[in-house]
């Protein structure tokens, strides 16, 4: 006999060997065993998740010969024939090639017939959606009220395009996308009976790409079977669908992290030659992003369905949370475009580069001598400081890189007070003023919440590493514990040293730096304004044209 596709031979015959779609199976199952059978189902999902399967189980319940039932015998001729696909009773239909409004009248024609071999008339319609609108307005009385001894079973990748009218006549079934863990679990079963050695890393590697659909994921098989030679393994399989491991994911990463161009062009190069799968670098790329966020922001997930969470903690400890976000929107928007580029590998290359290219001043590393690049260039507003690589490649070291950093490039924001000579050298380790503790503030490279309660303090007093602070009494709510600890722990990395921060309200205005900003701000919009009023040729065009100042258009010049 001629050899048979894992996909057919494995085709699940009962509801018992179905994968995945549990609560479908519960609602089946219930309502042929409580005599409860719709006369129109309707079954919605992505490819190879079990629509027609499902169909064709229904199809042997309903005409066992044992009688109606969840558990077809699987051994009489009517359930031989249906798993055979030649019952008489049971029609399926491929709407995409029976469009027209003629073809479904013709099958229409048949339906008020009774069986000629089962208890029940069956009709399956596959990818019903590419019926025409006609067709679906001759199918709507039929499907509304069809004859007791007619069932239909309609299945369709897109359930958006079917009208309500017949959605609304139809009892409706979502089937889910399956998860890799449920379709690896599945292939080794089969692998088992099969006889084929295989890895488990292969496995799931296939699980993975199938995308949630156990048919692309047994073809998979199937053709990584003959590839192998009767046997899978990763490194074979990695090759034969162009895969990209991890581990060169976690390279491109460092290469990123570290602005090393040159490793970063290295790893692309590799990849090419090997034959991988460009266009799915970005891809895995924004999925491990995906899983480094998902560990900085919330540390004790994991997904069960994945077994290198040690290299994504890693990862995770070598970027930052802005960087991460930052890298993950270039890679999903790059994917977006690699359509556009010359070819896959220029679109890859350039993307890659745009992270290094538009990453924060306050986290590049310095000129690389081993790449002779220089990274993290551009320009921007605020304090703006470089670092080492090494305290990025290597958090540990991270209060020791922050006590030798090289001389900062200090920029003021607007309305804030410019540092002095001094403020530019070392950080200070004994006794800091107010006015010191302002310019300090610019060093710690804060972001949010931390950064408005560092803004809206005022040093009452150092001494031995206890620095008391006041805050009004009306922002009190940022002094919150878990915020303070933060900025205690930002400052006493910047100052090498431990510091322990108090931090008590006041009921009077104290100065602070946003207090100092704010009242700056209001002198400069003064001036601005003043110097628009006294202006000779805004006076000459009031005085010619009764002309207005639109008060809300006066900005002062930066």
């Amino acid at each position: 006999m001629s050899y048979q596709v894992l996909a057919r031979k494995w085709r699940p015959r009962t509801f018992d060997e179905l994968v995945g779609q549990e609560a479908v199976v519960q609602a089946l199952v219930n309502g042929l065993d409580n005599d409860r059978v719709h006369h129109a189902f309707l079954f919605t999902g992505t490819r190879g998740v079990g629509k027609t399967t499902l169909a064709r189980i229904l199809a042997k319940c309903l005409n066992c010969e044992t009688g109606v039932t969840s558990k077809p015998c699987g051994e009489c001729s009517s359930c031989v024939d249906i798993d055979e696909g030649r019952f008489m009773d049971m029609l399926e239909i491929d709407a995409a090639s029976r469009t027209k409004v003629d073809d479904t009248r013709d099958l229409l024609e048949s339906v008020p017939f009774a069986p000629s071999q089962g208890r029940y008339k069956v009709y399956i319609i596959d990818e019903v959606h590419m019926l025409s609108t006609a067709s679906f307005n001759a199918l709507l009385k039929t499907l509304e009220e069809p004859p007791p001894h007619v069932k239909f079973v309609l299945a369709t990748t897109n359930a958006q395009k079917i009208p309500v009218t017949i959605l609304s006549r139809c009892l409706r079934f979502n089937l889910r996308r399956l998860l890799p863990s449920q379709i690896s679990g599945y292939l080794t079963g089969i692998l088992k009976t099969e006889g084929v050695k295989a890895e488990e890393a292969a496995v799931e590697r296939i699980a993975r790409a199938a995308d949630g659909s156990m048919r692309d994921a047994l073809s998979l098989m199937d053709q990584a079977i003959a590839y192998g030679g009767g046997e899978l393994k990763d490194e074979e399989v990695a090759q034969m669908m162009g895969s990209v491991d991890h581990a060169h994911i976690a390279g491109i990463i460092g290469a990123v992290s570290a602005g090393d161009t040159n490793q970063l062009l290295e790893i692309v190069g590799e990849l090419s030659a090997q034959a991988r799968d460009l266009e799915s670098v970005l891809g895995e790329l924004a999925e491990v992003l995906h899983r480094v966020g998902l560990v900085q922001l919330a540390s004790d997930y994991r997904d069960p369905a994945r077994s290198d969470w040690d290299s994504i903690l890693r990862l995770a400890e070598t970027l930052s949370p802005e960087d991460a976000q930052l890298y993950y929107q270039i890679a999903v928007l790059g994917k977006r475009d690699l359509g556009l580029a010359p070819d896959p590998r220029t679109g890859l290359e350039m993307t890659l580069l745009r992270m290094i290219a538009f990453r924060p001043q306050a986290t590049a590393g310095s000129t690389d001598a081993k790449s002779g690049s220089a990274s993290g260039s551009g320009s921007g507003q605020g304090s703006t400081v470089t670092e080492s690589v090494a305290s990025q490649a290597d958090p540990a070291k991270a209060p020791v890189a922050a006590a030798t950093r090289l001389t900062p490039v200090i920029k003021a924001p607007p309305g804030e007070p410019a540092p002095t000579a001094a403020d530019l050298g070392q950080p200070p380790k004994g006794a800091v003023t107010d006015q010191e503790w302002h310019s300090l503030i610019l060093r710690l490279e804060l972001t949010g919440p931390v950064k408005e309660l560092a803004r809206n303090m005022h040093l009452e007093s150092t001494s031995e590493g206890n620095w008391q602070f006041l805050i009004p009494d009306a922002v009190r709510h940022l002094g919150s514990t878990q915020i303070v600890e933060k900025l205690q722990t930002a400052l006493s990395s910047q100052l090498g040293q431990p510091v322990h921060l108090a931090v008590h309200t006041a009921s009077e205005p104290v100065s602070t730096p946003a207090a100092i900003s704010e009242q700056t701000s209001h002198l400069k919009m003064s001036e601005a304004e003043r110097s628009i009023e006294e202006d000779p040729t805004v006076q000459s065009l009031k005085e010619r044209f009764d002309a207005q100042i639109i008060p809300d258009s006066i900005q002062p010049l930066q």
